[in-house]
């Protein structure tokens, strides 16, 4: 699980590049944050990946904690760092200006812990169940589970609509559930207890005790709980990768929502976006030299002839 050296980050520029293009200040602030803080860990990781990814042996056997918070927060290179950053941006700016910065603030944090929590449990219950202690030392590290219950969230309040999930139209109820099957199918090296963690932790809030919990603990009711502003829905795919009641919390604040992001999409929806991003990966990593397509990737002719359009489109 060691992180690619390479001099270029090209992941990271094409991440920063789309937040400038999106405008900082167009960014509520605790998204803004959590982009800020898994960037500058990927820039300056607190500890090595071997020991800030999350399994049972180290985690639970060895009594190494911190794993739950540090695990979330590391990526193995820069293209693991873009797909999550760019699926967090997308589903930050929706149910941060819906849910209010404070209340989404304390979302992060609690599905941060609790996705690593029911991981470890996924893991323990495989191994005791298939008398398999590999998984026990199955290690992951990513934002990617806190990703996919943030998905079953903003899929729970923008029911309506389709998502693209490999090129197939699913409707948004389902749409978590396509994808945790598409993604292991593609990229084997992804970890589908991770993700699996991520939804369960999403039906939790939107479906189970969790959300009354998280307000009890937080002092108030649901009564009382009010989600201001406009609902902005979109699509995303959530696709990242998991390896081995006041806007912005307080009165009075009001900002103009950017409502087309064309001008520096082109048009392309997120799903898009990151389906071009995946195709600069490989061709980045293939002109360094013959090695393994990076997460389980293999172009159908179909895909070839996709990416001659793209191709075609670069040069307009």
């Amino acid at each position: 699980m060691q992180r690619r050296s390479r001099g270029i980050h090209a992941g990271l520029i094409l991440l920063l590049s789309q937040i400038f293009h999106v405008g900082i200040s167009n960014i509520p602030p605790v998204t803004l944050a959590t982009l800020a803080l898994n960037i500058w860990l990927f820039l300056n990781p607190l500890k090595p990946l071997f020991e800030s990814c999350l399994s049972v042996e180290k985690c639970y056997q060895q009594k190494d904690w911190q794993r739950l918070l540090l695990s979330p927060l590391h990526h193995a290179d820069d293209w693991h760092l873009y797909f999550n950053m760019a699926s967090m941006l997308w589903k930050g700016i929706n149910l941060e200006r819906r849910l209010g910065s404070r209340w989404f603030a304390y979302i992060i944090v609690t599905f941060s812990v609790l996705t690593g929590v029911v991981y470890l449990f996924l893991e323990f219950a495989l191994a005791e169940s298939m008398g398999e202690p590999g998984f026990r030392r199955n290690c992951a590290v990513g934002f990617s589970g806190v990703l996919f219950a943030l998905k079953v969230l903003n899929n729970h309040y923008c029911p309506g609509g389709f998502a693209n999930v490999l090129g197939f139209p699913v409707p948004n109820r389902f749409a978590c559930w396509a994808e945790l099957v598409a993604i292991h199918f593609i990229s084997p090296g992804t970890s589908f207890a991770g993700h699996l963690a991520g939804i369960l932790v999403g039906l939790m809030y939107t479906h189970g005790p969790l959300k009354k919990i998280m307000e009890k603990c937080a002092g108030i009711s649901s009564s009382s709980m009010h989600y201001p502003g406009q609902q902005y829905p979109f699509n995303s795919s959530g696709y990242s990768r998991y390896q081995d009641d006041y806007p912005y919390g307080r009165p009075g604040y009001s900002e103009d929502v950017p409502r087309n992001y064309d001008a520096y999409t082109a048009g392309l929806s997120e799903e898009e976006q990151l389906e071009r991003a995946l195709r600069a990966s490989l061709w980045d990593r293939g002109a360094s030299g013959p090695s393994p397509q990076p997460y389980g990737f293999r172009l159908s002719p179909e895909e070839e002839m996709r990416r001659q359009r793209l191709r075609r489109f670069d040069h307009q």
